[in-house]
């Protein structure tokens, strides 16, 4: 794979998007119509998301959909996904027996599930696998001539971005669409508040706080928390796949993307240096093979903006998510649900606030049948990386300059074999001691 070195220049090219406003305008409010050609949809991982809002917000988006074949790499999620499937459509009210339609030849299990549910008769491949996977079948996906939504993040390490990026100019060279799980980019407070930034509203961004503190998901797949004897080493930390580093990205990534995104998208580029720290204090049991519980991270952007971002994931604490930056003009708040600015002019948003993990797949439907492909690709790229970058630079306890781990890191966590067996963890990184790769 030849991937040319990546600047900051070069990714604000690639990365280029349409003006706020228009987005703002042309933000679907979704009406649950009904279209006359169905989309055919396959789903690669089946845990809570694929199960749960993967599936749930398409359907919620357009019911004229078929799900049509579903693949996991353990057989017991795929065992149980039909039926998990049909209680969450259930209580959306979703016409379950219009929309499923997956017969037992088109059930698949094992780490080639994905290639089998991609030769199926799919329009459509929603990836919802652990993130270290994303790469992989982003690409087979797009080189069967696929559309794709990718849930976030898009990789766990710098190669693995670099081959999102390059899998991503294939897909519009093939004019798929191409659409990416950080809804939101399409939440309509966000899209208001990035138009009164982009038109002036608190000047220069000077600094800002991004901040995200909640509970540590000890309850996440609970009745897998146990390591059973007839486990491997592969098999156990796949099923805890949420808690190694090797396969989530830790938490910066894994979930904090979302928040991370939106800086990035605010800022309308990429950090350029970071700084950092954190560690773990409570998730310290075996069923947290390796991730940290906190982190701390300092990122500088190329106007020399300092934008902090605050994380935890422990039970006990005070919840917190929000985002506030200085201008030299005013200030802006926002979170996932409101946004605001303090400024010679204050504004509040007061719009309509329709479900963007629901209008993320309304855009992904719309573009497949009008032939309009859209390709976020390199947009989740970059917000990945700005993740991975933090938790680089904090697990080292070392300054970190993007270019420098773009384009000289040899960092890559993804296993050189797919096969049940050993697989060695990595110590949990101390700053200071664990070394930049």
């Amino acid at each position: 794979m030849n991937i040319d070195p990546i600047t900051r220049r070069k990714f604000i090219k690639t990365t280029g998007a349409a003006g706020v406003a228009s987005l703002l305008a042309n933000v679907p409010v979704v009406h649950g119509k009904h279209h006359s050609d169905k989309v055919k949809v396959g789903l690669i991982g089946l845990g809570g998301r694929g199960c749960g809002a993967g599936i749930i917000n398409c359907a919620e988006a357009d019911t004229n959909i078929e799900l049509v074949a579903i693949g996991d790499l353990f057989k017991n999620h795929l065992d149980e996904a039909e039926a998990r499937i049909k209680g969450n459509m259930e209580l959306k009210k979703l016409p379950f027996d219009k929309i499923y339609k997956v017969n037992n030849e088109n059930k698949f299990h094992g780490f080639d599930a994905y290639q089998k549910v991609i030769d199926s008769d799919v329009d459509l491949i929603i990836l919802t696998t652990p993130p270290v996977f994303r790469p992989l079948h982003f690409r087979a996906a797009v080189e069967a001539g696929k559309h794709c939504f990718l849930e976030k993040p898009a990789a766990v390490d710098p190669k693995g971005v670099k081959h999102i990026i390059e899998t991503s100019k294939m897909a519009e060279k093939k004019g798929l669409t191409v659409i990416s799980g950080t809804q939101m980019r399409r939440g309509r407070h966000f899209l208001a508040l990035v138009d009164q930034v982009r038109s002036g509203a608190i000047g220069a961004i000077m600094s800002g706080q991004s901040t995200r503190l909640g509970g540590a998901l000890s309850n996440w797949r609970e009745h897998e928390s146990v390591r059973r004897p007839e486990w491997s080493d592969m098999e156990w930390q796949l099923r805890r796949w949420l808690f190694c580093t090797w396969s989530s990205g830790d938490f910066i990534v894994e979930q904090h993307v979302h928040n991370l995104d939106i800086v990035d998208w605010i800022m309308g580029e990429h950090p350029v240096k970071v700084i950092g720290t954190g560690g773990r204090q409570s998730r310290t049991s075996p069923a947290y093979p390796n991730v940290w519980d906190n982190i701390s991270v300092e990122y500088e952007y190329p106007n020399g903006a300092r934008i902090t971002h605050l994380g935890a994931q422990m039970d006990g604490i005070s919840g917190r998510n929000d985002l506030v930056m200085h201008g030299t003009k005013g200030q802006l708040k926002s979170s996932f649900s409101n946004a605001s600015i303090a400024a010679k002019k204050s504004w509040e948003y007061e719009g309509p606030t329709p479900n963007p993990a629901v209008v993320e797949y309304a855009d992904t439907l719309d573009s497949i049948r009008n032939s309009k492909a859209i390709n976020e690709g390199a947009q989740i790229a970059q917000s990945t990386m700005t993740a991975i970058l933090g938790r680089m630079a904090a697990y080292s306890g070392r300054a970190l300059k993007w270019d420098w781990a773009m384009n000289a890191s040899k960092l890559d966590l993804t296993p050189k074999e797919w096969k049940f067996g050993p697989h060695e963890l990595r110590e949990v990184a101390v700053p200071g001691i664990t070394k930049l790769v």
